[in-house]
C-alpha cells in the first residue's frame, strides 16, 4: 500500500467555515483512501513547515497551497513534495519553491496554463485535476425564474457588491435572492452590504450564512438561478454543484469560471458569462433572463445537457494518485 503525507487547512471540516477548498481536500483525501492509499493527515493552521520537518526522507507528501509558504529548501531536496495549488500568490517565493518541487496539481486547466505563463514550469511537472460534483436530483425551477441564488463566501472578491448594485438596478422586477456563505471573513464588508441591500425592500436579498449537506442541498432545490460574481475565481465549485441540478449559471468571464460553465454537448452555453466588477453588465443578464421565458427554456435545457457531462470526484482522485504515483516510483511525473 502506498503512503501519501497530506498537509492541509486545521479547519478542512469545519462546518463554519465551508470553502471550496476545503471541500476539495476532503474529497481528495477520501479519494485516495477509497483508491487504495493509505493518507495520513497534518492538519495545520497556517503553515507546512514544521510538520515537514517531522516528516522521514523521501515521504511522498500533498501540501494544500494556502500552507506552502516559507518551505525551507532543505525539505523540497529531502522530501517529495507535491503542491496542490487552488489559487497562485504570484510572488518570489511561490517561484522558488514550485520550480523545486516534485509535481504541481492545480484545480482546473486555467490555473495549470497560468502557472505554466508566470512561473516558466516545466509543462510536464503541473497538472490539472478539476473538481468533480456528485450527481444530484434535476430541479425544475419555478415559471417566472425569479428565485435567485449566490453561493460564495461574503467576501471582497466573491462580487457580492457588484450582486446588490445590479440588484438594485432591477428592483421594479419580482425575485429574490438568497446570499449562502459564511459571513466572518469580512464583517465590515458585510454589514455594508446589509446596509445597501435593506435599501431595496426588507427580505428580497438574505445572507444566511454557510450551509452544507441537507441544508445546501435545500438552497440549490429552491433556486431558479445561480448568480456568482466573482472578481477571482480558480474554478467554481459551486458552478458546477448547480448545472448538476440543471440549475442555470450567471457568472463572469474570470479566470476559471468559463472552465467550470463549460458547455453542453451542442455547443450551447448553460448560462451567462458577464465582465466581472460591472453592474450594468449582470443587471442586464438578470433582467433578460426575468423577462424572457424562452431564454429561460433554453438556458434549462442547456443546463440539463450540461449536467450529462460532468465528471465525477472519483475521476479527479485518479489523476491525483497518477501523479503521487509517479513521484513515489522517482519518475517523471510527465503525464
Amino acid at each position: 500500500m502506498s503512503t501519501v503525507h497530506f498537509v492541509l487547512p486545521s479547519n478542512v471540516d469545519d462546518p463554519a467555515t465551508p470553502s471550496g477548498g476545503n471541500v476539495y481536500d476532503r474529497r481528495i483525501s477520501d479519494g485516495l483512501t477509497a483508491l487504495g492509499w493509505q493518507v495520513r493527515e497534518h492538519p495545520v493552521r497556517a503553515n507546512a513547515a514544521e510538520v515537514l520537518a517531522t516528516l522521514p526522507d523521501d515521504s511522498v507528501v500533498l501540501v494544500d497551497g494556502l500552507l506552502s509558504s516559507g518551505i525551507p529548501p532543505a525539505q523540497t531536496r529531502r522530501l517529495r513534495l507535491v503542491i496542490l495549488m487552488h489559487m497562485p500568490l504570484e510572488n518570489e517565493l511561490e517561484r522558488h519553491l514550485l520550480a523545486e518541487v516534485a509535481a504541481v496539481v492545480t484545480t482546473s486547466f486555467w490555473s495549470r496554463l497560468h502557472l505554466l505563463d508566470i512561473y516558466g514550469l516545466p509543462a510536464d511537472r503541473v497538472h490539472a485535476a478539476p473538481p468533480g460534483v456528485d450527481a444530484a436530483q434535476l430541479v425544475p425551477g419555478s415559471e417566472t425564474g425569479s428565485r435567485l441564488l449566490c453561493v460564495a463566501a461574503v467576501a471582497p472578491h466573491k462580487g457580492h457588491d457588484t450582486l446588490v448594485a445590479a440588484l438594485g438596478a432591477i428592483a421594479d422586477m419580482a425575485w429574490s435572492c438568497v446570499c449562502v456563505g459564511t459571513l466572518e471573513r469580512d464583517p465590515g464588508f458585510v454589514d455594508r452590504l446589509r446596509g445597501l441591500a435593506r435599501g431595496l425592500a426588507p427580505g428580497r436579498v438574505s445572507f444566511v450564512g454557510p450551509r452544507i449537506g441537507e441544508e445546501l442541498d435545500a438552497e440549490y432545490a429552491a433556486a431558479d438561478l445561480l448568480v456568482l460574481p466573482s472578481r477571482a475565481e480558480t474554478y467554481g465549485m459551486v458552478v458546477t454543484e448547480a448545472l448538476a441540478r440543471g440549475i442555470p449559471v450567471v457568472a463572469t468571464e474570470v479566470n476559471g469560471l468559463p472552465e467550470a460553465l463549460g458547455h453542453a454537448p451542442d455547443g450551447n452555453l448553460p448560462g451567462i458569462l458577464v465582465p466581472p466588477a460591472d453592474p450594468a453588465a449582470l443587471a442586464a443578464a438578470l433582467r433578460g433572463w426575468l423577462e424572457d421565458s424562452e431564454l429561460r427554456v433554453q438556458l434549462r435545457r442547456s443546463a440539463q445537457h450540461r449536467r450529462t457531462t460532468l465528471t465525477s470526484w472519483a475521476v479527479t482522485s485518479e489523476i491525483v494518485a497518477s501523479v503521487l504515483s509517479r513521484v513515489a516510483a522517482n519518475v517523471s511525473v510527465g503525464l
